[in-house]
């Protein structure tokens, strides 16, 4: 089982609320995988606490200014990044594509991290708390694991048995 040590640092986040209203502040991701509530430093500086029931969708992006949603929803052909290519579809009927890893442990959290389909945009990872969804469907999987090299043959001269 993969253990990842926890991030330390709070990251920068943009929090769309099932209203479409948006929250931007600050958010440490180590916390998502077992919350009910957020608990979301603002950029004003006040702690707000948000129930993950609310929330649609938390984009951590590069910069606060810049557009935070994904201007792809779907990718233009098939994703070279390893993992499961999926397709989310949210209560409010909006779609998205994405990869998520292909561990099912994780896919067992209250929510799918997910890399976009804009790699190039200000939104770097997305976090879909499972109550906004309708249903997520796998589209494929990305970088299938390698084998392992056949042993080579040993050489005639190798073949020759240990006396002692």
């Amino acid at each position: 089982m993969k253990f990842r040590a926890p991030a330390s640092t709070n990251k920068k986040v943009v929090v769309q609320l099932m209203g479409q209203k948006t929250l931007k502040g600050y958010l440490n991701p180590a916390v998502l995988a077992s919350a009910q509530k957020l608990d979301l430093l603002t950029t004003d500086g006040e702690h707000r606490e948000i129930e993950l029931d609310q929330v649609k969708c938390i984009y951590f992006v590069k910069e606060f200014q810049d557009a935070f949603e994904p201007e792809r929803k779907s990718f233009l052909s098939r994703p070279k990044l390893d993992g499961l290519w999926v397709r989310l579809r949210f209560r409010d009927a909006d779609e998205l594509e994405g990869i998520v890893a292909n561990d099912l442990l994780e896919m067992l959290n209250s929510g799918v991290q997910l890399t976009p389909p804009d790699l190039h945009g200000n939104a770097l990872r997305l976090f879909i708390p499972r109550t906004a969804l309708s249903e997520l469907r796998v589209l494929g999987v990305v970088g299938v694991a390698k084998r392992a090299p056949k042993p080579a043959r040993p050489a005639a001269e190798s073949r020759q048995a240990e006396l002692f």
